[in-house]
């Protein structure tokens, strides 16, 4: 069976963090905060109907603590190239002159989520959190 292969895309953390799912202030449940629709950011609760503009960000709601540290994602589009990428034997870059980004989301990612000897635990840490989003 051939390894399972990553190219990283070259997106970096900016690309995820205008739309992200983060712990509602009111009811403690998913929200969204959104800053790529309106001018000011905009934090949006669905379980108990909160709709409010806010300056700062409330904690997200995709972070997990393992023993080597913590993992978190803003949304589930990032949280999946995360998971592409742990997942990956085979983890590919574009050469330094392709594009102007040298330190992209998955390149920022701590030695000990790329390890492969964390991989599983790593894996597993990431299906939890993806579960979250479903239950909470």
């Amino acid at each position: 069976m051939p390894p399972v292969r990553f190219h990283d895309p070259g997106l970096s953390y900016y690309t995820f963090a205008d739309a992200a799912m983060v712990r509602c202030p009111r009811c403690d449940r998913v929200a969204h905060y959104d800053l790529r629709v309106h001018p000011e950011a905009r934090v949006v609760c669905r379980s108990c109907g909160l709709c409010r503009t806010r300056g700062c960000r409330p904690p997200l709601w995709l972070r997990s603590e393992t023993r080597h540290g913590e993992i978190w994602a803003y949304n589930l589009e990032h949280l999946d190239l995360i998971r592409r990428f742990v997942a990956a034997e085979l983890r590919e870059r574009g050469p330094w002159y392709e594009h102007g980004r040298k330190m992209t989301a998955v390149a920022r990612l701590p030695a000990w989520i790329k390890s492969a000897k964390n991989r599983t635990e790593v894996l597993r840490v990431i299906d939890r959190m993806r579960a979250s989003v479903i239950a909470g």
